[in-house]
């Protein structure tokens, strides 16, 4: 099913910054909801469609964590920038109460609950970046500076080593 290139929430926020971005559609394979795909039916490199993933710490602490599509996020790594002990991923069942999206549509922008938002720095590499419009099949394209702008994400090395 291809989603309609419509005004979400998300759009919504960078419309009321002046910020300037692009909506790109794409056809969505429920089975397969991953960056690669994603980035291949938008016309991206995947290293610039980025992917935005909730954490959870032992005490219910909540952020979120935008990475590379074709990177691995450091758990330790988050933790520390974030200042906690430890993060694991949230479940699958506390994403949609938390963030008022699915799985495959995850933004922290327009966010149901607002968590602290942390970005991998290679985002600052490209000119333009992806991320998700706030539903499956709708990805927002603009510049880095302009999303970090929008987001108030703080910039540090979240991902794992390449082998």
């Amino acid at each position: 099913m291809k989603v309609a290139a419509t005004k979400t929430n998300a759009a919504r926020v960078l419309d009321g910054l002046g910020i300037r971005y692009e909506l790109r559609a794409y056809e969505v394979d429920l089975d397969d909801l991953s960056a690669p795909t994603v980035a291949a039916k938008i016309g991206m490199p995947v290293e610039q469609v980025f992917k935005t993933l909730l954490t959870e710490g032992p005490s219910g602490e909540h952020c979120f964590a935008v990475i590379p599509g074709d990177a691995e996020l450091d758990l330790k790594k988050l933790a520390k920038v974030a200042g906690v002990k430890k993060l694991e991923m949230a479940s699958l069942k506390q994403v949609e109460p938390l963030t008022g999206y699915v799985r495959g549509g995850v933004t922290v922008l327009a966010a149901k609950k607002t968590f602290p938002a942390y970005v991998d720095e290679t985002m600052e590499l490209f000119d333009e970046v992806s991320v998700s419009a706030g539903l499956r099949g709708l990805q927002l394209i603009l510049a880095p500076a302009d999303y970090l702008r929008a987001t108030g994400a703080v910039v540090a090395d979240l991902c794992k080593a390449v082998a």
